[in-house]
């Protein structure tokens, strides 16, 4: 097995390590806090997050993505540190911009006052995240995931209990706040022991403009990402209320939140390991059609447990007042089954050199997505959301055909494509509807059903790909034991 190989299965083992011990806490601190907390404080904290993020997505200036991309032998220390002072410096910028611009205007728009004072401590991280920024970049350009997910878990345990302790305090939506920013606090000395790196006082201006000149598309890129996905938190808040943000929050922290944590775990190992086979189309094509089948295989058995067991999870597990979530989850579930086969694309696209394309991309799904969103939250309240997300992943898989066959040189075909999400789609359509044909007919409880369930979907699985998985689970410990 190759070297890059070796890398790219440490890298995936690694990282799905930290995404089930991240997602597996996580759960269990939202279950804790959905007890403890009522859909207005969900609500409050969504609000506030849609204005967090977006100073967010511009504070990162994609400095981080152009140090991984760049190849090792054009890249020099200067690079590092003077991507590190650009980013401390703005986002000091960007913080004080967050508490006495956004904050106010943020607090008026919702009419909520209490986000005056809740969205500067949630901007918190805004300053603390390019002090990790060079670190993180770092270690995934070396592919060091073993590292980045010691540190992950450790930061987002520890600011998981320290939020638990405050809820239980009676600290109400101040925990969500908490747990939101901890984490990236508690990860800054961490970074700093792991790379062992520090910064010089150092700023090139041929470095800054390097650096700056591919993370400018990438930040175009993450502003129209995040504009798509977080315009329904926005419209809702406004449109409707807190409390039924709070709903369609809580469903898309369940579905959504969760894909998007694994794609990080793929995406984050394929958007180096992409940048060095550049060169090799052949090769990009294999890595991402395989990228998309074990993605969907990993994710589809929990978006079908929340299709078909979104009734007795929330009333049981979380209480009654979640009721109105119930459908929402639903739908939602399935858009993210539906988006796990074009995951990796926007890495690819970015790791092959081509943040333009990505850009003009995003802004055109944009162009689609907004107003079909605005009519349907207006005409179908926070059901209407849900379906226009799952409208528009719909759309992204039809651009991202024609992006991969006419536009790049890596040439995916709808077959190839098809091919490569067949067994997830088939195991999970036969064990939806064989779980919702026992849930109709007999009466079992969601426990005994929900382990049927994922027995089925393993079952089906292995049959198809039991002799693939076993080659890869021999391969991911061979890598494991080069470390």
């Amino acid at each position: 097995m190759s070297n890059i190989k070796k890398q790219a299965f440490s890298g995936i083992l690694w990282n799905g390590i930290q995404m089930v011990v991240n997602q597996g806490s996580s759960f269990v601190i939202k279950l804790v806090l959905a007890r403890l907390l009522y859909p207005e404080e969900f609500g409050l904290v969504g609000m506030a997050t849609v204005f967090i993020g977006l100073v967010q997505v511009f504070n990162d200036l994609g400095i981080g993505a152009a140090l991984i991309q760049r190849k090792d032998e054009d890249l020099r220390e200067a690079h590092f540190h003077t991507a590190f002072w650009t980013g401390v410096g703005w986002a000091v910028l960007m913080y004080l911009v967050v508490s006495f611009i956004v904050a106010p205007f943020a607090a008026s728009f919702y009419e909520e006052p209490i986000l005056e004072s809740l969205i500067p401590v949630l901007g918190l991280g805004i300053l603390s995240s390019p002090v990790n920024l060079v670190h993180k970049a770092q270690l995934t350009k070396n592919m060091d995931f073993k590292k980045i997910a010691l540190i992950s878990n450790s930061s987002n345990i520890t600011s998981g209990i320290l939020s638990l302790i405050l809820a239980f305090a009676g600290a109400g939506v101040w925990s969500l706040a908490f747990n939101s920013v901890a984490s990236i606090v508690i990860a800054m000395p961490l970074f700093f022991i792991a790379t062992k790196w520090k910064p010089k006082i150092i700023f090139e201006r041929q470095a800054f403009k390097e650096v700056f000149g591919f993370g400018i598309y990438t930040t175009g890129t993450n502003i129209t990402n995040y504009l798509i996905g977080s315009v329904d938190y926005l419209l809702i808040g406004k449109l409707l209320s807190a409390q039924a943000l709070g709903t369609y929050t809580f469903a898309f922290i369940l579905t959504d939140t969760f894909r998007s944590r694994l794609m990080s775990v793929m995406n984050t190992v394929l958007y180096p390991l992409y940048s060095k086979m550049q060169d090799n189309p052949a090769n990009l094509k294999k890595y991402y059609l395989k990228v998309v089948e074990y993605n969907s295989v990993m994710i589809f058995p929990v978006m079908v447990f929340f299709i078909t067991m979104a009734d007795p999870v929330l009333l049981v597990m979380f209480g009654e007042k979640w009721t109105d979530s119930i459908e929402p989850l639903r739908v939602l579930s399935v858009a993210v089954m539906v988006h796990m086969m074009v995951n990796s694309n926007t890495a690819l696209i970015r790791g092959m050199g081509r943040p333009g394309l990505e850009m003009k991309l995003q802004i055109f799904k944009a162009a689609i997505f907004l107003p079909m969103l605005y009519f349907a939250i207006v005409h179908f309240g926070v059901v209407g959301a849900a379906y226009a997300v799952l409208i528009n992943k719909i759309i992204a898989v039809v651009i991202a055909q024609f992006t991969f066959y006419k536009l790049l040189a890596v040439k995916v075909t709808t077959v190839d494509f098809f091919n490569a999400v067949k067994i997830p789609w088939v195991a999970a359509l036969i064990t939806g509807s064989s779980v919702m044909l026992l849930k109709n007919s007999i009466e079992l409880h969601y426990i005994l059903l929900s382990i049927i369930l994922f027995s089925l979907y393993g079952l089906i699985v292995w049959l198809f790909m039991g002799k693939e998985l076993l080659d890869q689970i021999y391969n991911a410990k061979a890598a494991k034991s080069i470390k």
